[in-house]
């Protein structure tokens, strides 16, 4: 992750802009001083910065939660906070150099606000998630240019890696997302894919709540696909293998197609490597029979004003409110002398989400963007709107 490692901490006059860069305001963590979030906004990227102070060790670099996919904007914004507010860098990873060429013009890359907002229309529509080096779906959108491919990565240098690809061999038809894959599918309309692709997925063997296959994800995926479609599992893992088969099994009504060893026309390094280990490559391919009713979601991400006090807000801190369709958790409670920030995960338990609330003048809204427009966090809204009301 790209970092600055800093003498001390220094913050700035907000709203402040330095050449493309503009830092809106800054947060204090109200139970941990040495926790600062600094909001900034890049091109059309607003995020957090995150200033922390471990074990004597001043650190300057991007929020997790809100860390957009272009490095390149977050080495911007670094940078910048270095040269405005005078602090001494002591070591840094973050590299002065221009934008690569082929990631001037970007329209590829799309914000999960496209998607909810107008889910693109085509004859065909084909999803691949976890495209880690992209050779399988760069090689499937240029084999079949009819065909609109999105592929779903939240590994940031990959999907640089595909975005420059993309640009270079002018392809058109390929839209890149950095999301939770499990989260999208929650959002594509019914009926509407043919092929949904999950090439080796982490096992994610020591915390299996977290694999991409799962009842849910298996349901969500029947619903968006036409009859005829089918989910392609790809797997060396035959711990996996296993884990997956008995979830598609469970259901009372599947059908699926178990291959062993199976070539096909383009492999990833990793499929490489691990057939020169002489590893067993798996897949499973299951085939959606049945027409689905169309995706309705109703409601909306709106606050009443908040009614809590400041310490009734600051008291919030690691609460967890509990509830049959899902969940919220307060994580961290941010404020300077005008506004709250309040960090926190919600909404279903297998699938949460996390996220700002961001609180000024006792009007309440999701910063820097609301949450994906789901049954089950339109729920859990209810919920949190009711928490901050009193």
């Amino acid at each position: 992750m790209p970092h600055l490692h800093i003498k001390e901490f220094k913050d700035i006059q907000y709203p402040q802009r330095v050449d493309e860069v503009v830092f809106n305001f800054s947060v204090f963590n109200v139970n941990h001083t040495n926790d600062t979030l600094i909001s900034v906004t890049v091109e059309d990227d607003t995020f957090f910065l995150l200033h922390r102070n471990d074990s004597n060790k001043n650190l300057l670099k991007s929020d997790k939660l809100t860390r957009p996919a272009s490095i390149y904007n977050v080495h911007k914004a670094l940078l910048a906070y270095a040269k405005v507010s005078g602090i001494e860098v002591l070591s840094s990873n973050v590299p002065e150099y221009e934008k690569n060429v082929h990631l001037e013009e970007v329209s590829a890359l799309k914000k999960i606000e496209f998607f909810a907002t107008k889910f693109p229309d085509a004859d065909d529509i084909r999803i691949e998630v976890g495209f880690g080096s992209g050779r399988h779906l760069l090689h499937q959108a240029v084999s079949n240019p009819e065909i609109l491919f999105i592929g779903i990565e939240i590994h940031r240098p990959s999907i640089e890696q595909v975005l420059k690809q993309i640009t270079i061999q002018k392809i058109n038809n390929l839209l890149v997302l950095d999301y939770d894959a499990r989260l999208f599918m929650e959002l594509v309309p019914s009926n509407l894919v043919s092929k949904v692709y999950v090439h080796f997925p982490v096992p994610w063997d020591k915390k299996p709540h977290r694999r991409v296959i799962s009842t849910a994800f298996i349901e969500e995926v029947n619903r968006t696909l036409q009859v005829g479609g089918t989910l392609e599992l790809r797997t060396d893992s035959e711990n996996y293998y296993a884990y997956s088969y008995e979830t598609f099994i469970a259901f009372n009504k599947t059908t699926l197609h178990i291959n062993k060893n199976k070539d096909i026309a383009v492999s990833s390094k990793y499929e490489d490597r691990w057939k020169k280990m002489e590893k067993n490559i798996y897949d499973v391919t299951m085939i959606n029979e049945e027409f689905s009713d169309d995706l309705f979601i109703e409601g909306n991400f709106d606050f009443q004003e908040c009614s809590l006090s400041r310490d009734e807000i600051c008291a919030l801190h690691s609460k967890t409110e509990k509830f049959e369709e899902g969940f919220i958790h307060f994580e961290r409670i941010y404020e300077n002398q005008k506004q709250f920030l309040i960090r926190l995960s919600m909404g279903s338990f297998d699938r949460p989400e996390h996220l700002y609330l961001h609180l000024e003048n006792k009007n309440v809204s999701y910063y820097p963007q609301l949450p994906l427009r789901s049954r089950s966090n339109l729920l859990v809204h209810k919920y949190l709107d009711g928490v901050l009301h009193g």
